[in-house]
């Protein structure tokens, strides 16, 4: 298990960054990704309904066993999909002892609470007030449950933001609308700020974390393009201008959380988009190229403290396309040699 180190967040490597993949739980193992690999990954991402159920509380504790298994670290991602009324002291309380017990048996964890909050999709999407103190109730659970579990705080990259048109988008005039509006200047724009207003605290959060997709090179999505020299530094920095449009009013996010709050990065999930049934650049031009971005030692230099990647190891219909997608790296073997091409003594894998 991570010793807690003086001067490092919880479960903050003192060097390196965690390899890690969100696996399609129902179809693939945790065990039969690493052989196709080569490599065992140490963070395994799982989605789980919240409050805790009967059914989720199954899969938790099944999905618990595989990370077990392979000496892995469990990332759960909580979602409240009842919305945040539903997230109770009691439910609150049941989900930190089940975290305790899953550190107890040697499987730390990271909980993403409610993530992508600043989107207009979800049930606990676009509540600043509400959202915060939530996280923070959860935060205060988790903490005192065990020295080995970490909270990460991710919102969804700010391009496109306020996201209007979503289902659960700030209505006019409510409260929420006015704790948006950061610029005060009575509508909600790409100017106001996409993060600030749903930070939780520095002393709720142990990790920031990101999910960055390439999706295409430009709107609309859905062809397989070989991603733009840079794209991935530059909107985590908030510096991108490219092929689609100009995203320089999203703030600097590993400036302003990263540095500004002294906080561990995880992308906490990434992959490039490929569609099998349409023509254009190979699989592996593609994802070699965001690869080789994501993974690349120029970016090791620029974010030292980015310290988990998350791949999205899925074969998956995604609405937003209206296309079965491959986001997979180990089902083609091709891309197999992608893993051995790393930037040697920077990425830390399971023993």
């Amino acid at each position: 298990m991570p010793a807690q180190l003086p001067g490092l967040a919880r479960l903050e490597p003192a060097d390196g960054a965690y390899f890690g993949v969100n696996l399609d739980w129902g179809h693939d193992s945790a065990a039969a990704v690493s052989r196709r690999m080569g490599h065992t990954p140490v963070v395994w991402v799982q989605f789980v309904s919240f409050p805790l159920d009967d059914g989720a509380r199954a899969n938790l504790d099944a999905f618990i066993d595989q990370v077990a298994s392979v000496h892995g670290m469990a990332l759960i991602t909580l979602e409240p999909s009842g919305g945040l009324s539903t997230v109770t002291d009691a439910a609150i309380a049941d989900f930190a002892a089940r975290v305790a017990g899953y550190a107890a048996r040697g499987v730390p964890c990271f909980v993403r609470f409610a993530h992508e909050m600043n989107g207009s999709w979800y049930a606990w999407s676009q509540q600043p007030a509400a959202y915060v103190g939530a996280f923070r109730r959860v935060a205060a659970a988790v903490h005192a449950a065990t020295p080995y579990a970490a909270m990460i705080w991710a919102p969804n990259y700010g391009a496109g933001y306020p996201f209007s048109g979503g289902r659960y988008q700030a209505r006019a005039r409510s409260a929420a609308f006015k704790a948006l509006d950061t610029d005060r200047d009575g509508v909600l724009t790409e100017a106001d700020d996409p993060y600030a207003p749903y930070y939780p605290g520095d002393d709720a959060v142990d990790w920031v974390g990101m999910s960055l997709y390439h999706w295409g090179n430009a709107h609309p999505w859905g062809e397989n393009e070989v991603p733009e020299r840079g794209a991935f530094m530059n909107r985590l920095t908030g510096r991108y201008d490219g092929l689609n449009g100009d995203e320089s009013a999203v703030p600097d996010f590993y400036a302003d959380y990263v540095v500004g709050h002294d906080k561990p990065l995880a992308i906490t999930e990434t992959a490039a988009l490929y569609d099998t049934a349409r023509p254009g650049p190979s699989e592996v031009s593609v994802k070699s190229a965001w690869w080789s971005q994501v993974f690349s030692a120029a970016v090791h230099r620029r974010f030292p403290r980015m310290r988990m990647i998350n791949w999205f190891e899925w074969h998956k219909r995604e609405a937003e396309v209206g296309a079965v997608i491959d986001w997979r790296i180990s089902a083609n073997p091709k891309l197999l040699p992608l893993l051995d091409e790393l930037p040697t003594g920077w990425l830390r894998f399971a023993p």
